[in-house]
């Protein structure tokens, strides 16, 4: 009887420990995700602001995505997705120099990431180093999506960047 006494104390003091002192008991994931994924949402705002001409609105949608990416950034330093809209926020708010160093990063995490490819070709094709969006574009030849074609038409000029 005293055995089973112990294992259950036992057993009620090691779940209920992530509860107590206001704790959610969780490692921080949700919040890290849900941080992260305020960031899209502002960000996506931002691209929607944009397309209809609204620059000023969309820098602050920008500017609050960037924020929040930062935080993300604290908390999860490996994430590609995370410095890829590090990048792409920093970009459109005329920060190339440190756009390029996230997208940087986020290819030493993952060198065939889609969507960093494409910005960072976006971002070398603003900043007049066509040949540099030409090797992001060779890095997406054969991965049959949507951000290859985007990436090619803008580099032979029969589409603007959206973004």
């Amino acid at each position: 009887m005293k055995k089973i006494f112990i294992i259950i104390l036992f057993a009620l003091v090691t779940t209920s420990n992530g509860y107590s002192a206001g704790g959610s008991g969780g490692d921080g994931a949700d919040n890290k995700q849900s941080i992260y994924k305020s960031a899209v949402s502002y960000v996506k705002a931002g691209k929607k602001l944009e397309k209809k001409g609204k620059v000023e609105k969309a820098k602050a949608k920008y500017e609050k995505a960037f924020k929040r990416l930062i935080k993300a950034n604290d908390k999860d330093p490996l994430n590609p997705d995370v410095l890829n809209y590090l990048g792409f926020t920093s970009r459109k708010l005329g920060d190339f120099k440190n756009a390029e160093v996230y997208y940087l990063k986020g290819l030493e995490i993952n060198p065939k990431h889609n969507g960093i490819n494409e910005y960072l070709g976006e971002l070398y094709l603003s900043t007049s180093r066509p040949e540099k969006a030409k090797e992001r574009l060779l890095v997406l030849k054969n991965c049959n999506c949507e951000e290859y074609e985007e990436l090619k038409a803008i580099i032979d000029g029969t589409k603007e960047s959206k973004y």
